[in-house]
């Protein structure tokens, strides 16, 4: 499967997109840790996020799908059974780290696998925390990567201070948390996506912000059985609007989007780079905020995305190279060498595809400097098995001479079903799309200056 890209016209849209991922992940596990039944509204139907539904049913976790993106969780008090056999996490790293965190301190034995693009991804990161904790884990395949096996212990709360930022380890660590003696600790350098926190929190799970901006849980609580309504993921928004960004006069409207200020830092970037941006939060009653988003477009200067932004924009960073690309002047990311260790390596494979297309690029050990506002040309480039990468380059295709054609795009379903469909929209819109007048009553976006 292939998407064939041409110039887009004039973007003039409202939109909404599908559920958030990471918060898809994250509400199916800890409902299914709850006293009772759990109704999930708006979840995300991909491919990974259906690996972590199949993984609590293996768990003893009845899981009813009523419709596509619905789900009724029968919480069992924390009571988990012993799988039937192994546990296939398919190619999503969050099923398998958070499962890893979860399983660790269970009174049985597991064992995670994972297809080929997972099992060449690093897993010591989560394996040597949890050990601190008491946790029998060991990685099968070779430089600690899956299959892991898991020996089910009874666990002791720890300290955590971690070298590196990680949304996902500090998910596994405080799921272990909730089934340790005492208190969990985990400090990050700077803060990543804190959904697993205020998830926890919304089904009456204490959590604690210490002074230091580390994040403490206490062992033995029983999450509270709560329905729940996942917002839209705006890292499936940042693709339409970067695209409605770069376009001088595009102007864009994301509605009922996750508005979570540690996801957040995509609008800021934007802003910095010239683009008109606004965001108005509609709604904070489940913990999570959510709103709308509006975006006008207008011609890009290059920025310098580095530091405390990188683990709040790791998912964003393969579209705002793409938009690097299409800015005056020079975009520098660095300190992401995170990027390197993803579904692919994301540095090398954005590098090669910019070239492609006739871009400028540096490739730095830690990120890409990228030479901007080159007339893109239309070329044929990999998705390298990736997701982020296979959507980045459709819309890099949407701004190039010529057609565009991006390979091997199944990846997609992974985190965006229906992505092909709204490509299509975008680059057709005479076919149902609806226009929408700038609303003023939005409030400026956030920028961050460091």
């Amino acid at each position: 499967m292939e998407f064939r890209v041409k110039r887009a016209p004039r973007i003039e849209a409202e939109i909404t997109v599908p559920g958030d991922k990471s918060i898809s992940h994250r509400a199916v596990i800890i409902s299914a840790l709850s006293n009772g039944v759990c109704v999930l509204r708006g979840f995300l139907p991909s491919d990974d996020c259906l690996r972590t539904v199949q993984a609590m049913r293996a768990l003893g976790i009845k899981i009813e799908h009523p419709e596509p993106d619905m789900l009724v969780v029968h919480g069992k008090k924390r009571l988990l059974t012993a799988p039937a056999g192994e546990i296939d996490c398919g190619n999503s790293a969050t099923t398998m780290r958070l499962l890893a965190g979860l399983l660790a301190g269970q009174s049985f034995d597991s064992r995670l696998v994972g297809g080929a693009t997972l099992s060449a991804r690093p897993m010591d990161r989560v394996i040597l925390p949890l050990r601190k904790m008491g946790a029998n884990i060991v990685a099968e395949g070779p430089n600690e990567t899956a299959p892991i096996k898991i020996h089910g212990v009874k666990l002791r709360g720890v300290r955590h201070d971690l070298n590196i930022s990680s949304a996902q380890v500090k998910s596994a660590l405080l799921l272990a948390g909730l089934f340790s003696k005492g208190k969990t600790t985990v400090h990050e350098p700077s803060l990543s996506r804190n959904h697993t926190e205020l998830m926890l929190n919304y089904f009456l799970v204490r959590t604690v912000r210490d002074e230091d901006e580390a994040t403490s849980i206490f062992g033995d609580q029983v999450p509270e059985s709560r329905d729940f309504a996942i917002p839209g993921d705006i890292s499936s928004a940042a693709f339409w609007l970067v695209a409605a960004g770069a376009q001088p006069g595009g102007h864009l409207l994301v509605r009922h989007t996750g508005l979570n200020d540690t996801r957040t830092a995509l609008l800021g970037v934007l802003v910095r780079m010239g683009a008109q941006v606004r965001e108005a939060i509609e709604e904070v009653d489940q913990m999570e905020p959510r709103g709308t988003v509006e975006v006008t477009g207008a011609p890009l200067k290059g920025t310098v995305i580095q530091g405390k932004e990188i683990p709040q924009l790791i998912d964003e960073l393969p579209i705002l190279a793409v938009a690097g690309a299409l800015a005056s002047g020079t975009t520098i990311i660095r300190q992401a060498q995170e990027l390197r260790v993803k579904e692919t390596d994301r540095i090398a494979a954005i590098a090669h595809n910019l070239r492609a297309m006739g871009a400028q690029v540096v490739e730095l050990n830690d990120g890409l400097e990228i030479h901007g506002r080159a007339q893109l040309r239309g070329a044929r480039v990999a998705s390298f098995g990736d997701h982020r990468i296979a959507m980045a380059f459709a819309i890099a295709g949407m701004f190039a001479e010529g057609e565009t054609i991006v390979q091997d795009v199944e990846c997609v379903r992974e985190s965006y079903p229906g992505f092909e469909k709204a490509l299509d929209e975008f680059a057709n819109p005479k076919r149902g799309r609806l226009t929408t007048p700038v609303i003023s009553s939005l409030t400026p976006a956030k920028v961050d200056e460091e």
